[in-house]
């Protein structure tokens, strides 16, 4: 049986792998780890950092693949070369990249903001067809209104009348 800190480093390997081969060969790997938590039809992010300072991050708030591992490969290629606030990853940066993963549970609609904890949930925020997404536990994210307002941000939204809030929790890899 896999341990969960053997699933942590398969997680990031694949996401490291996905990466790497994307960047020096333009190619989308197709081989994954068999494992039962990969298997799983789940929504993640994959975040890319050098020096503990973000290089890329994207992902999917509902599952887009049928299952986790080419969920995982698609964010990772996504969050090298499409976060618009970057520019592509380069081949001369990929040794220094850190990698992490974020499972995402199933979006919990939510009436009042007394049911989110920046520390604990993610919070999507939806009006019409905008949506933005905050995950749980970022540095200097301390309140329900600060997780709020930037997700908002996020989505292109301005006030609050028609707003949807859902939470969700987050397996961090």
């Amino acid at each position: 049986m896999i341990q969960l800190n053997d699933l942590k480093k398969i997680i990031k390997q694949l996401a490291k792998e996905a990466v790497e081969n994307y960047i020096l060969k333009g190619i989308i790997i197709t081989s994954v780890p068999k494992h039962p938590f990969l298997e799983q039809k789940s929504a993640s992010f994959v975040s890319l950092k050098i020096n503990d300072k973000l290089r890329g991050c994207l992902g999917t708030i509902e599952p887009q693949e049928e299952f986790l591992a080419k969920e995982i490969i698609n964010n990772a290629i996504n969050a090298s070369t499409k976060d618009y606030r970057f520019t592509p990853v380069q081949a001369d940066e990929l040794n220094k990249l850190q990698y992490s993963v974020d499972v995402l549970s199933n979006l919990i609609p939510i009436k009042t903001t007394d049911e989110l904890d920046p520390k604990k949930f993610g919070v999507v925020v939806q009006k019409q067809l905008a949506r933005g997404l905050l995950l749980p536990d970022i540095d200097g994210v301390d309140t329900v209104g600060q997780q709020i307002e930037i997700a908002k941000q996020k989505a292109g939204i301005f006030d609050d009348q028609g707003l949807e809030l859902f939470r969700f929790e987050v397996k961090r890899f």
